[in-house]
């Protein structure tokens, strides 16, 4: 069992450094403003779901956590974080493709079998009958979006 709620004046650690401020800066901002119309209207009844997922962001590396001790500012992330929820407590994978995998599909890396970095061409990548968050958010009424490196698999059928 890890002791690490006996110190409360412990420093964070690598793993709560890379999951709080890379993996999950999951900040889910509640959507406000009138809509014009029905349509608009039943979609702002949803929140939006904004998840930022970066790798070697450390915990304190973002003011919204650091409060400003750190002498820089992200007043961009902290507006987003104020106005939604901010994560104190997650956990990491031992790779990014492992991390974003986990993420992406709800599932450990080990069922997935994305434990670590693929080469190019690899056979590895994610396979259709491992649902993503996305193709579950889009029966919802949700428009979903990725930017930037996923490590998913780089060949066509992935």
């Amino acid at each position: 069992m890890s002791d690490k709620h006996a110190n409360p004046d412990r420093q964070p650690n690598r793993r709560d450094i890379l999951l709080t401020g890379g993996s999950v800066l999951a900040i889910s901002a509640v959507a406000s403003g009138i809509a014009p119309s029905a349509k608009a209207q039943a979609a702002a009844a949803k929140p939006n779901i904004l998840v930022i997922f970066g790798d070697d962001v450390g915990y304190w590396n973002l003011s919204a956590y650091n409060r400003g001790m750190m002498g820089y500012r992200t007043p961009n992330i902290d507006r987003i974080a104020s106005e939604g929820a901010i994560f104190t407590d997650h956990y990491a994978q031992q790779s990014c493709t492992a991390g974003r995998a986990a993420f992406i599909t709800g599932q450990s890396c080990f069922r997935t079998g994305l434990l670590k970095v693929g080469l190019p061409g690899a056979k590895e990548g994610l396979s259709e009958k491992d649902p993503t968050l996305a193709e579950l958010l889009k029966p919802q009424g949700y428009v979903t979006g990725q930017f930037g490196k996923n490590h998913l698999g780089d060949r066509n059928e992935h």
